[in-house]
């Protein structure tokens, strides 16, 4: 990937980057000079990615579920790396059952990871900008988000579904402060979340077939258009879902 982005002197925070799409969107903005934020819940997973990006790259580790451990954790970073200016919000998890069968608990602890996390970390990283005249939010939701069926994966629909809205009406809130907010929205990466349905020839053929380009993402496909979002050249772009998804859906 290649993509002339100067990020010198940003501190940016990316949450869930122990690996996959995290991990790819982390390596992008450290290439581009800024200094990065490694968040993931498993501690040993963040301080992989800060190891491998090198310094001064910091691992993070936090549940950004938890509200106050969220908060936390923004403030730290601020203090220590002296301000927030880029925040992606990359932390998902993504349970299969059939809704009849589906538990409570997985229902919440969805919508708690891959919704709830992304008000608590863009409310407090949303404060730091607004005081210091900007920021650029990234939230990676996916095309499931845009009303695309995925069998037996109703919490996370919903759960995408609600990070577009948010998306939305996040941008609208915080264009006055300077702030931009947008989502990027992945098709089928391939992560180590798609690994097991990657081993499936049947599902491999399905997927293809509806795919224009004729296979699957990478994540450094994702990385290059937040990275995109994070530099000047979007400086007009804000309250946007953007596919990533070699064309399988067009809207």
């Amino acid at each position: 990937m290649t993509l002339a982005v100067d990020l010198t002197g940003k501190v940016a925070l990316v949450t869930g980057a122990g690996r996959g799409i995290g991990w790819a969107i982390a390596g992008a903005l450290a290439r581009a000079g800024a200094t990065v934020a490694v968040n993931d819940l498993d501690a040993t997973s963040a301080e992989r990615t800060a190891r491998a990006l090198g310094a001064p790259a910091r691992a993070c580790p936090a549940d950004v579920s938890d509200p106050q451990a969220a908060q936390e954790m923004i403030a730290k970073i601020a203090a220590d790396l002296g301000g927030l200016h880029i925040l992606v919000n990359n932390a998902g998890i993504e349970p299969h059952a059939p809704i009849l069968e589906m538990s409570p608990d997985d229902w919440g602890r969805t919508l708690a990871v891959n919704l709830s996390a992304a008000f608590y970390t863009s409310q407090a990283a949303g404060r730091i900008m607004r005081a210091a005249g900007g920021g650029v939010i990234v939230n990676i939701a996916s095309i499931a988000g845009h009303n695309i069926p995925l069998p037996n994966r109703a919490s996370y629909v919903a759960s995408k579904a609600g990070l577009v809205g948010f998306t939305k009406e996040c941008a609208r809130e915080f264009a006055a402060y300077g702030i931009r907010v947008n989502a990027v929205c992945p098709g089928v990466i391939a992560t180590e979340m798609t690994a097991a349905l990657r081993g499936n020839a049947a599902q491999m053929q399905k997927w293809l077939a509806d795919i224009p380009q004729g296979r699957l993402g990478q994540p450094d496909d994702v990385a290059g258009v937040v990275l995109f979002l994070c530099s000047d050249a979007a400086a007009y772009l804000t309250g946007q879902a953007i596919n990533v998804d070699g064309g399988k859906v067009m809207l």
